[in-house]
């Protein structure tokens, strides 16, 4: 295959200026595409702000013959999201990739976590990703192609201590990722998740001694893969953590049908509920959802045959 490149397409990254971000900006820059490199620039936690970050990257990114632009908007608001495809749509015309990395951390136990910390972690990661969605997703429509990556995490997928926030709002993120890729698919538009693993400064706090290399370079091409216009997956989640990648789905036993049920029929079929032996699977696209609905109703036809 030969290399796969963007050039005449317009890219927005978000969270650009450092860690895995920026090694998206610096991919697409590099195969041709016109970055928009937004990042606030604050702290791990979300306060403060510094142009430097996405500034930084911009000028790496001209320096080498490339063209870029930097963006300071924040994520967390409307006003911001609009501002930030805004910059795509004024210096670059349009925009043909959107890349949601954005994300703080503000860590505490469940018991312990404060409601802000609980709205402020999902005003970036979340609700950040619609803010973006939203106002890119009709450009791309109407254009008849676009490119959506939207960042989970295996704390969204699974749980981890102390980030109930952070898992709450990754596992959210899925669902806009699936509704983007079922209303783009008459429109030449796909939205996928990726599930990444680096060490950067979010991993700031956790001994990272014996992990094996995790740097941002062995998730960038995974993200750029998605991008590309020749990916046709959407509605799909890549996991790329350490050098490994691979797909994560949603998958459910057959189940059991009953006319009717009582607590007890539900303990005494537990085994067979639970049983995994031949999973079932819905792809979100073409129609994932009605898909679901067809199967349980055709087991209630089925036994009433």
């Amino acid at each position: 295959m030969g290399e796969l490149r963007f050039d005449g397409r317009v890219a927005v990254v978000t969270g650009g200026g450092r860690g895995l971000g920026r090694a998206y900006a610096l991919m697409f820059a590099e195969r041709g595409a016109k970055v928009v490199v937004n990042d606030p620039g604050g702290a791990l936690d979300g306060e403060g702000g510094d142009g430097g970050p996405a500034n930084d990257v911009v000028r790496e990114i001209v320096d080498a013959g490339g063209e870029a632009v930097a963006s300071t908007d924040s994520v967390a608001t409307p006003e911001g999201g609009q501002a930030i495809i805004g910059a795509a749509l004024e210096r670059f015309g349009g925009i043909d990739i959107l890349v949601h990395n954005a994300g703080i951390v503000r860590r505490s136990a469940l018991k312990d976590m404060s409601y802000e910390d609980f709205e402020t972690v999902l005003d970036v990661h979340l609700r950040g990703a619609f803010h973006v969605v939203r106002p890119a997703f009709p450009q791309m429509c109407t254009a008849g192609h676009g490119r959506i990556v939207l960042t989970s995490s295996i704390g969204g997928l699974y749980g981890n201590h102390d980030v109930a926030n952070y898992a709450v709002a990754k596992a959210g993120v899925v669902g806009l990722s699936n509704v983007a890729a079922m209303e783009g698919a008459a429109h030449g538009v796909t939205s996928n998740v990726i599930v990444p693993a680096a060490v950067t400064r979010m991993a700031a706090g956790i001994d990272t001694s014996a992990y094996p290399p995790m740097g941002p370079e062995l998730v960038a091409p995974v993200v750029g893969y998605l991008a590309h216009e020749s990916c046709s997956a959407t509605g799909e989640m890549f996991v790329a953590l350490a050098g490994r990648v691979a797909t994560a789905v949603v998958t459910e036993s057959p189940g059991v049908y009953r006319p009717s049920w009582e607590i007890e029929d539900v303990a005494d079929h537990l085994a067979a509920i639970r049983d995994m032996s031949e999973p079932v699977r819905f792809p979100v696209v073409p129609d994932g959802h009605n898909d679901h609905i067809r199967y349980s109703f055709a087991m209630a036809a089925s036994a009433h045959a």
